[in-house]
């Protein structure tokens, strides 16, 4: 906002102009016509206005600077008339603040990291692949809190829910085979862990992503028992199933050829969590459709953004206003004084 003092010239910078919102942009249109009235108004008095005969020796009809004089009073009130259209029209100048915050989403990503997880029908093995697409959701996601937890036989909750980003990739970089040494897949442990770290929480969404490959044969804990805990809950269950039917690739062989090995998954039981979660069931058979998979969720779990607009509105048409009634007393003063040409009026 501009604060120099009514008399600065400033005001009537190009650039002071080009800054203003107008209230009132109308008057503006009526600007050119000042000018045009005043040359329309000297030339009627030359040509059509009131002229007394006087006789006068040729000699004495010298020019004289003075006689510009007599139009002063009439630039005055141009002066005038221009500074009260613009005050009519009201510039202003506006100062507007957007404030914007978002109601955060919980979700728990548990991720699978039995030793199935090292089948290499994903590059460069669903584990790895399940880590980078996990890494890429986070990184999309404002305000939410995230946790982590990991499972094989038994399940563990890696992180609590958490803002704090960097500290849940450091998490992620470490996830590796040996971290559980329960051998198997607890799916229905990784879900009630899940649940029971989202148990106490306030948000009004909350989020359990199950990425797996296998069926459920370890833990103490039905699949479908917990999935009826996270309904009561309100907690969404999104579940994906990684890897492909049949014979998949598995280490290499003594002449470093990929070993063909057969491979089984449960999609029904995955399927049944997500429906009775009120979530979600996906098939990912390589990289791309993982990822797909992950974009598909995040579009889904959309935080709602709110935000408070703040407009702070400054008028400036007293300015105008002033300079107009200054102009407006010194064309008073004029008339009254040696300016005025009485034979003119």
């Amino acid at each position: 906002m501009m604060t120099a003092p009514w008399f600065s010239p400033e005001w009537f910078y190009p650039s002071s102009f080009a800054s203003y919102q107008w209230e009132n942009p109308g008057f503006l249109y009526a600007l050119p016509l000042v000018p045009i009235i005043f040359i329309m108004r000297a030339l009627w008095r030359k040509y059509f206005g009131q002229k007394v005969a006087v006789a006068l020796i040729k000699s004495d009809l010298q020019p004289s600077p003075s006689a510009w004089l007599r139009f002063v009073p009439e630039v005055l009130i141009c002066l005038v008339a221009a500074l009260m259209l613009v005050a009519l029209a009201r510039p202003q100048r506006s100062n507007e603040k957007a404030e914007q915050w978002t109601e955060g989403i919980d979700i728990m990503i548990a991720l699978d990291v039995s030793q199935s997880m090292e089948i290499e029908d994903f590059t460069p093995n669903r584990l790895a692949a399940a880590k980078k697409v996990a890494r890429d959701f986070i990184q999309g996601r404002m305000q939410d809190r995230i946790g982590l937890v990991i499972f094989s036989g038994d399940a563990y909750s890696l992180a609590p829910l958490s803002t704090d980003y960097k500290l849940l990739y450091s998490y992620l970089d470490m996830i590796d085979f040996s971290m559980i040494d329960t051998k198997g897949t607890a799916i229905g442990s990784a879900l009630a862990v899940s649940i029971n770290r989202m148990r106490e929480s306030v948000s009004k969404s909350k989020v359990c992503i199950l990425i797996s490959d296998g069926e459920s044969n370890a833990g103490n804990i039905d699949p479908m028992t917990s999935a009826e805990l996270a309904a009561g809950y309100g907690v969404k269950v999104y579940t994906i199933l990684v890897g492909r039917e049949g014979m998949v690739p598995f280490g290499r062989d003594l002449f470093g050829r990929p070993q063909m090995v057969p491979n089984t998954v449960d999609e029904t039981t995955m399927r049944r969590i997500a429906e009775i979660g009120s979530g979600e069931f996906f098939r990912a058979s390589d990289n791309q459709a993982l990822e797909q998979v992950f974009k598909k969720i995040d579009q889904y779990e959309k935080a709602e953004i709110k935000e408070t607009r703040y407009r702070d509105t400054s008028d400036f048409y007293q300015i105008y206003l002033t300079w107009g009634l200054l102009f407006l007393g010194l064309w008073m003063i004029g008339k009254a004084m040696f300016i005025a040409t009485p034979l003119e009026d």
